[in-house]
């Protein structure tokens, strides 16, 4: 065979492979990559950081459109309502359902862990602790909602910050008139322009799922819960039960909707929040599932779901909650009713104002731990414990916050007559 019939052979065989690469739906090829990564990590830890690159990379992508997504898709979100009055219900309904499964992920996960007790017997001897910073008060956090300086609050991601300044762009625009509508023109096609380089990213998934995770196994390996099995046994109970039945049961009562078809449509995010464990890393596919598999508006699902993205944290809520029981369990302590009262409002607080990175919310233990007059010397030598477990804990407590998202959005989209049915139920073919 000469060169020129090796080229055409080989240059077919590669886009014959590439068409069934692309045929193959992309949660299965997510889900592919996470097996591999695991096994890799597994059987062969010492090939693992020569993939490192690749979740780097696939990780810088994402964060990459984090705040230009957040900042355009809610200013065109709201630009695109038309009417500025529609944002004081879908903004209302957003924050209110938003706090209501907050609070209810907070006593779920101090509920699991009165129940199972996971912090019984744990040895806090040797531990070194890890010195967090001060705690935030709620009065602070107010206040750096709105920023001092717009360029900065972009740079530094500050993601409440960025909302707000989202918000007033988006009213303004529309607010403006005839004098505006170049501008709502301009973010509504920036938003367009970014939903495709999302979705351009997102055909990377698999190879960055499949090295995040490989990294992930081999730097902890299988006895990575020894220690704290109970207390990650804890975590996946109080994430499904978040979603199977808080959820689940919302999307079946309230929107009166098949439960399977909305955990079928939202697959991907749900994957994409496993391997980053990042709200904000899921922001992008999130977007893209709740239209595309949910049928909700884009109008939307750009303001409903960047909001979320900040406080919308579900699994953080449960996790803050489980691990200030763990905590006292650890150190002996016996909460009483005021304790525990005291507990879950901060933990909602301390939940609504965690950045949306991974392992942020062992920070915010301090705020719910110290008000109930835990030192932070003490704080400190739980953190120590949990932190070199907390990757793989953190990676699983994001998927039900990123659940909660798309279920506010959903909600919230059919509450305005602004959801697709059809597409819903997966009655649209493209």
């Amino acid at each position: 065979m000469d060169a020129a019939c090796r080229a055409w052979f080989l240059g077919n065989a590669g886009v014959t492979i590439l068409r069934g690469w692309f045929a193959i739906t992309l949660w299965k090829r997510v889900v592919a990559g996470l097996v591999l990564g695991a096994l890799l990590g597994a059987v062969w830890p010492d090939a693992a950081p020569a993939v490192k690159i690749i979740g780097d990379l696939f990780v810088r992508l994402i964060k990459m459109l984090v705040v230009p997504v957040v900042l355009i898709t809610i200013a065109a979100g709201i630009a695109g309502l038309g009417d500025p009055r529609r944002l004081g219900p879908i903004g209302g309904r957003t924050i209110g359902l938003f706090a209501f499964t907050t609070l209810i992920a907070v006593s779920l996960g101090m509920g699991v862990g009165l129940l199972v007790r996971p912090g019984e017997g744990i040895a806090l001897a040797g531990v070194a602790p890890h010195v967090l910073g001060a705690a935030v008060s709620p009065s602070d956090q107010l206040l750096s909602i709105v920023p001092a300086n717009i360029i900065e609050a972009l740079a530094k991601g500050d993601m409440l910050a960025i909302i707000f300044t989202a918000i007033l762009l988006g009213i303004g625009s529309v607010l403006a008139g005839e004098a505006g509508k170049p501008v709502v023109a301009l973010l509504q096609g920036l938003a367009a322009v970014l939903m495709h380089i999302v979705r351009i990213v997102m055909e990377a998934t698999p190879f960055g799922v499949f090295a995040l995770i490989a990294n992930a196994v081999a730097a902890n390996g299988a006895a990575v819960f020894v220690n704290v099995g109970w207390l990650a046994l804890c975590v996946i109970v109080g994430s499904l039960a978040q979603m199977l039945v808080v959820h689940a049961g919302l999307i079946a009562l309230v929107a009166r909707l098949p439960v399977v078809r909305f955990f079928r449509g939202i697959v991907d995010a749900l994957a994409i929040a496993f391997s980053t464990a990042s709200s904000s890393a899921t922001l992008p596919v999130a977007l893209r599932v709740a239209h595309d598999n949910l049928g909700v508006a884009r109008p939307v699902a750009s303001t409903v779901l960047p909001l979320g993205a900040a406080i919308g944290k579900d699994g953080t809520a449960m996790y803050v909650g489980l691990l200030g029981q763990f905590a006292l369990q650890a150190l002996g302590v016996i909460p009483d009713a005021q304790m525990l009262v005291v507990m879950l409002a901060t933990g909602a607080l301390a939940a609504f104002g965690t950045a949306p990175v991974p392992s942020a919310s062992l920070f915010m233990l301090a705020a719910m731990l110290s008000a109930v007059g835990v030192a932070p010397e003490q704080t400190a030598l739980v953190v120590g414990l949990v932190l070199p477990f907390d990757r793989l804990l953190d990676m699983t407590r994001t998927v039900p916050s990123a659940s909660a998202n798309l279920t506010v959005a959903t909600l919230v989209a059919h509450a305005e007559s602004a959801l697709d049915e059809a597409r819903f139920r997966g009655r649209v073919v493209e």
